[in-house]
């Protein structure tokens, strides 16, 4: 569109964006009468996967609302478009094992290291670094085109909600090449499991254990960074009962849980050797560990080696203060950014009788009233609303390029895998709702909009860019979610003076930024 275009729409765009930024536009106008039958079949889809598309819409037809979400709670394969699976099983993080990927890196670096030459020592080391930064980029492309396009949208959703509870920073050491296996090895395969699992995998994953320095906790050389953050952001939450000194004890019992990235395992002591344990990358260095007596959370544990670490997660994970800190982050997700405690309780009941089946729980938050009640009033994180757009513009149509995506998140402040802290991002619309994250939501809707986003631009020395203009005025709008608008919203898309300005303004619209 013209740049002529635009400076006639400018008034019109300031509404638009007045009324995101304070969040009241979806009450503004009550939608037009008999917009209820088609409300809740659409507002379904748009909570239970990252937003509505064709495809999406036959399927929830075809099964009815409760066969629907029986599938997405029971998930079999992602059922990727051909050429999306083709660029996911391209990628070096998918055709490479971590161990040998990381023993090849280790190389480089200490070869880069060990250089002479200071402009050859400079050089590898940036080489180094760059082929870090590109299997970071590869694991961030192999979550956004499995979010947009799985058929498994409530597992996409659920292991970007477990990689945000239990974060790690990728931009941390060499941590870039290892997010891509954690998010693989660690979060997803427990994802609709049972929680205990789950904080057993990323226990045993090298990228929580370098995050949280806990491959420097050893006997005599204490370091609680990671107990610390494993009772307060992983299982009980702050204030619920546990004390420091819980923390200094598990602290004593992670010691020697570590990382080793070398071929050989260490020198050990003949009554050691029956306690060393390794897994892939993971170490458990008996002569690292302090075997004395301990007490977490009134409970004594002996000195037994790793036994003491599956004791402390089966005491830590069964504490029904664990079961309300998780069930409130569902709730929270899921519903609403002030979920009733009587939904928290009913989910930590569940959470207690099923011994932390998170699959359970999801059942049981699906069927309460207030899941039916939130329907289209949860605001959109950037995460949510980046993968919505291309899903609803582009439906199967499979993307060349998903750098204008992250390039989307960095702009809002929710790349990939990059918060900083271990608390992850938060999932309040306070947090996401700034009018100059308003700005920027228009600013996206008009590259996809128009189809200019680059989302079809090939790689290389000479791209290429093939014609993607997005059909969103299609029958799934007609039959759906043109009765869900408000009267400004309908008033606003008379208005547009073309295809790619009426796609803006429904990408923008306020309606758009809640699910």
């Amino acid at each position: 569109m013209s740049n002529e275009v635009w400076g006639r729409i400018t008034p019109r765009r300031m509404v638009w964006l007045g009324l995101c930024g304070l969040m009241a536009a979806c009450a503004t106008d009550t939608p037009q009468s008999g917009s209820s039958a088609p409300l809740a079949p659409l507002a379904l889809m748009n909570r239970v996967t990252y937003g509505a598309s064709t495809s999406t819409a036959a399927e929830l037809s075809r099964l009815g609302s409760a066969g629907f979400l029986d599938d997405q709670l029971h998930p079999g394969k992602m059922n990727l478009p051909a050429d999306i699976a083709s660029q996911i099983d391209s990628l070096t993080i998918t055709q490479t094992p971590l161990d040998a990927l990381i023993a090849d890196l280790e190389q480089r670096r200490k070869a880069a290291d060990a250089t002479k030459d200071d402009t050859e020592k400079k050089a590898a080391q940036q080489a180094y670094q760059q082929e870090l930064n590109r299997l970071g980029k590869e694991a961030t492309t192999r979550a956004l085109l499995r979010a947009v396009y799985s058929h498994n949208q409530l597992e996409e959703q659920m292991t970007w909600f477990w990689m945000n509870h239990f974060n790690v920073n990728l931009n941390k050491s060499n941590i870039r090449a290892l997010v891509g296996d954690y998010e693989e090895r660690a979060i997803r395969p427990h994802a609709l499991g049972h929680f205990r699992e789950l904080v057993s995998a990323t226990l045993h994953h090298p990228a929580m254990l370098r995050y949280l320095d806990n491959e420097q906790n050893a006997v005599g050389h204490i370091n609680e960074n990671y107990a610390r953050e494993l009772l307060e952001l992983h299982t009980m939450g702050v204030n619920s009962g546990y004390s420091q000194k819980d923390v200094q004890e598990l602290a004593r019992v992670l010691t020697g849980v570590g990382i080793n990235f070398g071929p050989s395992g260490p020198n050990l002591k003949p009554e050691q050797k029956s306690f060393y344990v390794r897994e892939g990358l993971f170490e458990f260095n008996p002569a690292r560990h302090d075997f004395g007596d301990k007490v977490v959370l009134g409970k004594t544990i002996h000195g037994a080696g790793m036994k003491e670490i599956e004791a402390a997660l089966d005491n830590i994970c069964r504490q029904p203060a664990t079961a309300h800190f998780v069930a409130k982050k569902l709730a929270l997700y899921w519903v609403s950014d002030t979920p009733s405690d009587q939904l928290v309780e009913r989910l930590a009941q569940t959470y207690l009788a099923t011994d932390g089946d998170i699959r359970a729980m999801l059942g049981k938050l699906f069927q309460s009233p207030e899941f039916s009640a939130s329907l289209g009033d949860k605001f959109k994180d950037p995460m949510h609303y980046v993968v919505s757009a291309v899903r609803l513009a582009y439906d199967q149509r499979p993307i060349l390029n998903a750098q204008p995506m992250q390039n989307w998140l960095n702009r809002m402040g929710e790349p990939l895998y990059a918060h900083e802290t271990p608390d992850g991002y938060p999932m309040t619309q306070v947090a996401w709702a700034s009018p100059g994250q308003m700005t920027t939501r228009f600013e996206i809707s008009k590259a996809i909009g128009s189809g200019s986003a680059g989302l079809f631009r090939t790689d290389g020395p000479q791209p290429i860019e093939q014609p993607a203009f997005p059909q969103i005025a299609n029958a799934l709008y007609y039959a759906s979610i043109q009765a869900t608008l408000s009267q400004t919203t309908r008033t606003a898309l008379d208005s547009a003076s073309s295809p790619q300005e009426w796609n803006t303004f429904l990408l923008a619209s306020p309606e758009f930024m809640k699910r």
